[in-house]
């Protein structure tokens, strides 16, 4: 994809997919634009063509005033917001009223000369699929932020909502592989459930095909197109570890919501966020992850370059790389 010369700017830059996105407008020819808080890691934002962007989107007034000053985009990819939280009401604070504040001064200072593309999250749908339906506080943050953009008129914007998300840099699904790389496979809820999965790579290759794709206002889910059992994941991982034999332990879904209860509390009264707790239980809990992606390839014209076997074998190669395994 051609960006050559564009003024992107990239929210949430420093994160897992944020740095991934940065790096394939790189490569796409953009002038890269990271926006991050004055405190954030700048660990995976090495590369010296990437210009940065102080941003805080609790702060409406100096938003504005740094876009007046910046110039102007033709592009914005918006992935800033959190998955865990130490105070549920924060999902919606940050997801929600963030994206709010950001897309409200791009059109009040007219800055945004082309399109802002939300990361949203298949989250929003809850187990339903036609209907947004919710069933966690993120989802229902991330719809909340969807709502937000359709209702400012004008605004040229279009919506992803990948499933799982994962590769090299993340650190959930690491937790996962760091178990099985010491003969453990936890599970939970002993119905069969059927997940679908996204390589960074690839989800960041779709934002920027959003840029100038896809019809305005749409919302597009993002998969590899596979659909997986419980195990497909963990078996891969299993392979590329080298391990032989996996114990697999499967936990009913009752003492999975007790253990994210009373994690929660805890992590909630010590003022810290955890990555087990109610909200994320509703997400380990669903059984079905499908989705409908026919628009996504007809419309928005994305396919997948990676398998779920191609994906982890380079996310495990490089977790040894950098010596998490």
């Amino acid at each position: 994809m051609n960006l050559q010369n564009k003024r992107i700017l990239v929210t949430g830059a420093n994160g897992f997919v944020g740095s991934f996105i940065v790096e394939a407008a790189l490569a796409a020819g953009a002038e890269v634009w990271a926006a991050v808080r004055a405190s954030s890691d700048r660990s995976y934002l090495t590369d010296k063509r990437i210009h940065f962007f102080p941003i805080n989107l609790a702060d409406k007034a100096q938003l504005t005033e740094s876009l007046t000053a910046s110039g102007g985009f033709d592009g914005v990819i918006h992935c800033a917001g959190v998955t865990k939280v130490v105070h549920t009401e924060d999902f919606h604070r940050v997801n929600c009223e963030g994206t709010r504040t950001l897309s409200e001064a791009l059109m009040q200072t007219g800055t945004l000369r082309g399109r802002f593309v939300f990361i949203s999250s298949l989250s929003v749908m809850g187990e339903s699929k036609s209907v947004p339906t919710p069933n966690s506080a993120y989802g229902k943050s991330k719809l909340a932020a969807e709502q937000a953009l359709a209702a400012l008129e004008g605004l040229d914007y279009v919506v992803l909502r990948p499933t799982g998300v994962y590769g090299p840099r993340e650190k959930d699904y690491f937790l996962m592989a760091k178990s099985i790389r010491q003969g453990i496979d936890f599970a939970v809820g002993f119905k069969p459930q059927v997940i679908t999965f996204i390589y960074v790579k690839d989800l960041a290759q779709a934002a920027l095909m959003a840029l100038t794709q896809g019809q305005r206002g749409k919302a597009y889910f993002l998969t590899d197109g596979g659909e997986y059992s419980s195990r497909t994941f963990s078996d891969l991982l299993q392979q590329e570890l080298g391990r032989k034999h996996v114990l697999h332990i499967t936990a009913p879904l009752w003492l999975l919501r007790a253990v994210c209860n009373v994690n929660g509390r805890w992590a909630a009264w010590r003022g810290h966020s955890t990555t087990l707790n109610m909200d994320k239980y509703y997400t380990l809990a669903q059984r079905d992850w499908r989705c409908d992606t026919s628009a996504t390839q007809g419309e928005l014209g994305f396919r997948p370059a990676y398998s779920l076997a191609q994906g982890v074998k380079e996310t495990v190669a490089w977790y040894k790389q950098q010596g998490w395994l």
